[in-house]
């Protein structure tokens, strides 16, 4: 209890009754005498308690003498988070934490109404716990004071950075008083965060605890090889074998998310999905949902990898490789929080193994290399949960027994005993049956040559006992590979692939051999046609097939019979054509020299050019009477004037009386002498003046000249 005499009285009152009797290295180095009224850039584990660990060191700047908060105003303190979520479970920290002052706390949160908000502020608060972007929007519009501000902490102050919220958290802290303390938390201090540390920091101790030199001691970690296809199944096997309470699986995107939680859920999981596609309200759900056991695995993008607390994580599964070891720390943090123990695997595909390695080398890890759990690793751990069931060491009660003795005498104890063994197991999802791969070189384990009877790794195994051999319908030209037809033979034949082993290939037929322990098993699976998927077939030979004989050709085709097509060889052959050499030669064509030359046609210039015939007789236009003269000659062609033939003469549309809606009519001013009309005065000559503003909206007037 010696680590409680430097806190203030009532913040350690409310550890007792949270059950605290130690604190943990951050925390202690937090309440530290020399660090009262001074910055610190901390960094320190995630799940190290870094929230608690603020929440000492704020309470001597904040609280008075008496230990309880005075009437609240404008907030003396700020505490600042990169999601929402995060910035929530901080309020919740701080609520317990502070219970026993009286401390007011509020929240300026994205997503949430900030109508509320804004009312929450004019009550005033003592504390406000808010996302960046919310938080300059209330100071932009003058709804948050900061004028009184005494304590200003960046909690994952690297992750703010890294979402973009530089700017917003330089206008933050600018618009806050110089004489604040800046409290900065980050599990990293990269060069961004040193160089935010130096700009709004004074005399700044740097504080770098135990348990960040001992990077996630009570972390597992694992990294899964497996073979690009196997990826999903892999995640599985990984969430059967282990069946945590709590799992969270990270994702790269939205989509990975959505798709991975649908393959879930089909396989019976109880997953909720996580991402930043959902609203605050659904979030809040999903979570809540995993807090309180209605869902056991969170499938998630990396917006869920900063803050959350999931009690009792015990799982993280990382489906997609992160972009950098700080995202890789921060995911794996979500487990082994207080001192509890977790497993972080990641599932490394063959493509990624470098990428990977990159990522445990910049993170200062070193983890186990393994393969994932197989189908039969699944079953044995099954297995295991269920020997070690309770309900089977539990007391038999009265009210059982009459029952328990009847199920006994009418079915025995052994078929009582299997049903409740498939009872079981019908309540988990089946196990996947993985792509066999290597795990010293990260690639898929090559199948031996059978194509080559040369190799030596064609020859069967000399410790595999009695086999009999089988002939495959496929073929290298049917694009058969040992990688898919070994598990199909495992799924049809319902065999392990133990029990297979030499497997050549011909290019139409392959060859298998299969342990005579399992040939009943065999047959009895395929069935009297021998029949697999994808209309393949086998045949069981007499015995070892001759590898050095020539390879099966195709049945040849049917004859045809007569009524068919002419085959092709009776056709007339090539050479019995008529050589095109016989054709008529082009050169005894008529060259085109021989021919009449352009130039001996008659020139245009010898047509007689287009004139009117003089004895030809005039045709009259219309009614007018037109001589040739006047059409082709020199003189102007004459008006017409006389429409009497053909066209009525035109009358004047006479004027119908004037109505009020008539413009009045011109003067006449025609046959009148010029000196009748009134004299055009002009314009005046002059200039306007100002008169000033007091003269009104006029403030000019004119003035004529002279």
């Amino acid at each position: 209890m010696t680590d409680f005499d430097a806190i203030v009285p009532a913040i350690a009152e409310a550890l007792r009754k949270r059950g605290y009797e130690t604190l943990t290295p951050v925390q202690q180095a937090m309440i530290d005498p020399d660090l009262q009224g001074r910055d610190a850039l901390v960094s320190a584990q995630t799940g190290s308690g870094k929230t608690v660990a603020f929440g000492l060191a704020m309470a001597p700047t904040l609280l008075p003498e008496g230990g309880r908060f005075e009437r609240a105003g404008a907030p003396l303190a700020l505490a600042i988070a990169p999601t929402r979520e995060l910035a929530m479970q901080v309020m919740r920290e701080l609520e317990w934490l502070y219970a026993e002052t009286g401390a007011i706390i509020g929240s300026c949160v994205g997503g949430m109404d900030i109508r509320n908000e804004r009312r929450a502020l004019e009550r005033g608060a003592h504390i406000i716990v808010g996302t960046p972007g919310r938080l300059r929007d209330h100071i932009t519009r003058r709804a948050l004071d900061l004028s009184q501000m005494r304590v200003v902490v960046l909690d994952e102050a690297d992750e703010m950075l890294d979402l973009g919220f530089r700017e917003d958290l330089e206008f933050i802290l600018e618009e806050s008083p110089e004489d604040r303390r800046t409290l900065m938390f980050s599990a990293t201090v990269p060069r961004s965060i040193a160089d935010l540390a130096k700009s709004y920091q004074r005399d700044a101790r740097r504080i770098e605890t135990v348990s960040e030199q001992k990077q996630h001691v009570d972390i597992e970690y694992r990294a899964l090889a497996v073979a690009n296809p196997d990826r999903e199944n892999a995640i599985i096997n990984v969430l059967r074998y282990y069946e945590a309470r709590n799992a969270i699986v990270f994702c790269s995107t939205r989509a990975a998310v959505n798709h991975l939680t649908s393959r879930l859920h089909n396989r019976g999981f109880s997953v909720v999905a996580l991402s930043g596609e959902l609203s605050q309200n659904e979030r809040t759900h999903a979570l809540q949902a995993m807090r309180d056991g209605r869902a056991r695995v969170c499938i998630a993008t990396d917006v869920a990898a900063r803050g959350i607390d999931l009690p009792g994580l015990e799982l993280v599964i990382h489906a997609d490789l992160p972009t950098n070891s700080e995202t890789l720390l921060h995911r794996s943090g979500r487990t082994g929080r207080a001192g509890n123990k977790g497993v972080s695997a990641l599932i490394v595909p063959n493509s990624a193994r470098r990428k990977a390695e990159r990522l445990l080398g910049g993170a200062n890890v070193r983890p186990t290399w393994a393969l994932p759990p197989s189908a039969d690793e699944v079953q044995a751990r099954d297995d295991e949960r269920l020997m070690g069931d309770p309900s089977l060491t539990e007391v038999i009660t009265e009210d059982e027994a009459p029952m328990i003795a009847s199920l006994i005498a009418t079915h025995g104890a052994e078929q009582v005993a299997a049903a409740f063994l498939r009872l079981q197991r019908g309540k988990r999802s089946a196990p996947e049956d993985l792509i066999p791969v290597s795990l010293e070189a990260g690639k898929a384990r090559k199948e031996p040559d059978y194509a080559n009877p040369s190799n030596s790794a064609t020859k069967p195994r000399g410790d595999f006992g009695a086999s009999v051999w089988f002939s495959v319908s496929v073929g290298r030209r049917q694009n058969a590979e040992p990688r898919w037809l070994i598990p199909m033979l495992c799924r049809n034949g319902n065999i392990t692939k133990n029990e297979i082993g030499a497997i050549k290939m011909q290019p139409e037929e392959t060859f298998v051999e299969i342990a005579a322990s399992a040939l009943d098993t065999f047959l009895g699976a395929l069935g009297p046609n021998k029949a697999m998927e994808r209309g393949i077939t086998l045949a069981q030979l007499p015995g070892m097939p001759d590898f050095g004989a020539p390879p099966k050709e195709r049945a040849p085709r049917p004859p045809r019979e007569e009524g068919d097509r002419k085959p092709y060889g009776e056709k007339k052959a090539y050479g019995d054509k008529k050589p095109f050499g016989d054709k008529k030669p082009f050169g005894d064509k008529k060259p085109f020299g021989d021919k009449k030359p352009f130039g001996d046609k008659k020139p245009f210039g010898d047509k007689k050019p287009y004139a009117r015939k003089d004895d030809a007789p005039a045709r009259p236009r219309d009614a007018m009477a037109v001589t040739d003269a006047d059409v082709w000659g020199d003189g102007p062609k004459p008006k017409r004037t006389d429409w009497s033939d053909d066209k009525p003469a035109f009358k004047k549309k006479p004027k119908a009386a004037s109505n009020a809606w008539d413009k009045p009519a011109k003067p006449d001013w025609s046959g009148k002498p010029k000196g009748d009309k009134p004299a055009f005065a002009g314009k005046p000559k002059g200039k306007f003046e100002d008169r000033g503003a007091a003269a009104g909206p006029k403030k000019k007037t004119f003035k004529p000249k002279g």
